[in-house]
């Protein structure tokens, strides 16, 4: 019986001592941690309040149609100028066609009113050489007739001859007003055939405006990625209709670079300033470092930015500590940060100044 009894006060007495000796590991643990946390604290201002950020850009569409094809699929990366969409052509190429005849019938509307310029300055001169004969014609009448007048005056002329060449007087007189008249109607013709050719002229104008028009939305039917990077959720089906300036797909742009947007409480920012050294660590990958500087401390605090900023003038107003947004740039190779995706969380260290 003693020996049980032995026996179990040497367990209850390991017991114990591995109960110390766990407590005390813990206790070191927790100092050292406690440590290195006023280490930490001391040396750097610190947040978990950060995201590892990238332009993310819109794909609209430039041309209504039916979608046609769709050459990408979810997250699939792509680089500048690769098809994603083409819009069915068929529409685009019956008003290409009907552009272009449009055109042609200006041009030949323009040639026609050309030559009828040319038909009227033609006439207009004709009609001036006849003047000229025409008025020498009734120089010659008012001659006979001044002579006819005197032989009348002596008796010797009839009245009836002397009236025969008062009537070729008249009709002299007569013939060079319908000259004249003929002559500035060939002139009014053809300011009238200029003018219209000025409006064909502006016609013709609109008429390539409208063909390059329809030659741009034929181009715009083709939707093709506007930078380097990764593509989003496809949300469109072949045979759906879409409008200009829908919305059709988000690309992640891997030409501008990624960046961390860290927001910091205003109680830390009182020190930090652009191009100072910042430490980076991301969730997804605990056991890397990266590397960054700040490039830019927000104007405002987060709040101020939103959509309905917070009224402190009220009667139930709390105190909330608030936070700016800081801009901090990768500084590692891309390499590095290849692996990196937006939206990522992250803790940021900057050092105290």
């Amino acid at each position: 019986m003693s020996d049980k009894i032995k026996k179990y006060e040497n367990i209850d007495r390991a017991a114990v001592k591995t109960t110390y000796i766990v407590a005390l590991i813990v206790l070191l643990a927790l100092i050292i941690w406690g440590v290195f946390a006023m280490i930490n604290f001391w040396r750097y201002e610190e947040t978990n309040d950060a995201q590892v950020k990238e332009y993310i850009n819109p794909i609209l569409s430039r041309s209504n149609g039916y979608v046609q094809e769709i050459r990408y699929s979810d997250h699939q990366k792509v680089a500048k100028g690769d098809t994603l969409i083409v819009l069915d052509k068929d529409e685009a190429n019956v008003n290409l066609q009907e552009a272009e005849a449009a055109l042609a019938s200006a041009e030949a509307q323009l040639k026609v009113l050309e030559s009828n310029v040319g038909t009227a300055s033609s006439n207009a001169s004709v009609s001036q050489a006849k003047i000229s004969a025409a008025e020498a014609e009734l120089w010659q009448q008012r001659q006979e007739f001044n002579r006819y007048k005197k032989l009348l005056e002596g008796e010797a002329v009839t009245q009836q001859q002397f009236e025969n060449v008062k009537t070729r007087l008249e009709v002299a007189k007569s013939n060079v007003e319908a000259i004249k008249n003929t002559y500035d109607a060939s002139q009014g013709r053809t300011r009238d055939v200029n003018a219209q050719i000025a409006v064909a002229k502006a016609n013709i104008q609109q008429r390539k405006s409208t063909l390059e028009r329809v030659k741009l939305d034929m181009k715009y039917s083709v939707i093709v990625a506007p930078s380097d990077g990764y593509m989003g959720k496809k949300n469109l089906q072949e045979g759906q209709y879409v409008q200009k300036g829908q919305t059709i797909g988000f690309i992640v742009d891997q030409n501008q670079g990624k960046w961390i947007v860290a927001n910091f409480e205003e109680t830390q920012i009182a020190k930090m300033q652009e191009g100072q050294e910042a430490t980076i660590t991301v969730d997804a990958y605990p056991d890397q470092t990266f590397h960054g500087k700040i490039e830019s401390l927000s104007p405002a605090t987060g709040s101020e930015f939103s959509l309905l900023p917070t009224n402190n003038a009220t009667g139930n107003f709390v105190k909330i500590t608030q936070r700016f947004p800081v801009r901090i740039l990768f500084t590692d190779d891309a390499s590095k940060l290849q692996k990196l995706r937006a939206g990522m969380n992250a803790e940021v260290f900057v050092p105290k100044s």
